[in-house]
C-alpha cells in the first residue's frame, strides 16, 4: 500500500483535493485530514478537546459513508492541541487507533512512511496554518492520486523548510506554545 502526504497552505486548498479524490472513488476511509483548528470559526476560541468532541473527527475512519469532509471534527494531537481532523492519520496521531503507537503527529507520519525530515516540516505547517492531506490507495491508483494532490499547489518540503530554517526553526517541536495566526493569516487559511 502507498501512502501519500501533501501540506495545503489553505483549508480550501486541501477541501478541493479531497472533492477531487472521492470524485475519482478513493474511498474516505482512505483519506485523512488534520487541520490547524483555525480553519473554522467554530473552534477558533476552543483551547482543549473534550471527549466528546475528541471522538467526532473519526467517524471518517471507520467508513462513515458521508465522505470526509462531513466528518471533520475537534481532536487532539499531541503537540498540535485542538486541531479539526477526521480519518485513519488524525485518529493514529490521536493515539486512538488500534494498535497507535505513542500518538503523535510525527510518529504517525512516519509509520505511514513520511521521511522524518517531511514529518517534522508538514507537522510545524499545521501548527502555523496548513492543512494536512493524507491519502492511502493500492498502485493501481498511485498515478491519479499523486496528480489530484499535485494539483491543487500543496507546500514544497524543501523550500519550506529553508524557509523555516532561516527564521530559527530547527524542528518542529511539540512543546512550543499554541500558534496564534493574525487577521490577514486568519483570512489566508480559511481562504475559500
Amino acid at each position: 500500500m502507498a501512502v501519500y502526504s501533501k501540506v495545503y497552505d489553505s483549508y480550501a486548498q486541501a477541501e478541493a483535493a479531497v472533492r477531487d479524490l472521492e470524485a475519482a472513488g478513493i474511498p474516505s476511509a482512505d483519506i485523512s485530514l488534520v487541520a490547524n483548528k483555525y480553519v473554522s470559526e467554530q473552534y477558533e476560541d476552543v483551547t482543549a478537546s473534550s471527549a466528546t468532541s475528541t471522538g467526532i473527527g473519526l467517524g471518517a475512519a471507520t467508513g462513515g459513508g458521508a465522505g470526509l469532509l462531513a466528518g471533520l471534527g475537534l481532536l487532539a494531537i499531541p503537540g498540535l492541541g485542538p486541531v479539526v481532523a477526521a480519518g485513519w492519520l488524525a485518529a493514529t496521531a490521536a493515539g486512538a487507533a488500534a494498535g497507535a503507537a505513542a500518538g503523535g503527529i510525527i510518529g504517525a507520519l512516519m509509520e505511514s512512511g513520511t521521511t522524518e525530515a517531511d514529518a517534522h516540516v508538514y507537522s510545524e505547517a499545521v501548527r502555523r496554518g496548513g492543512t494536512l492531506l493524507t491519502v492511502r490507495t493500492d498502485s493501481a491508483s498511485s498515478g491519479e492520486i499523486e496528480q489530484i494532490l499535485t494539483r491543487h499547489a500543496p507546500i514544497d518540503p524543501a523550500m519550506r523548510r529553508r524557509e523555516y530554517e532561516e527564521a530559527g526553526w530547527r524542528q518542529f517541536d511539540p512543546a512550543a506554545e499554541p500558534y496564534t495566526p493574525s487577521q490577514a493569516e486568519l483570512d489566508r487559511i480559511r481562504r475559500r
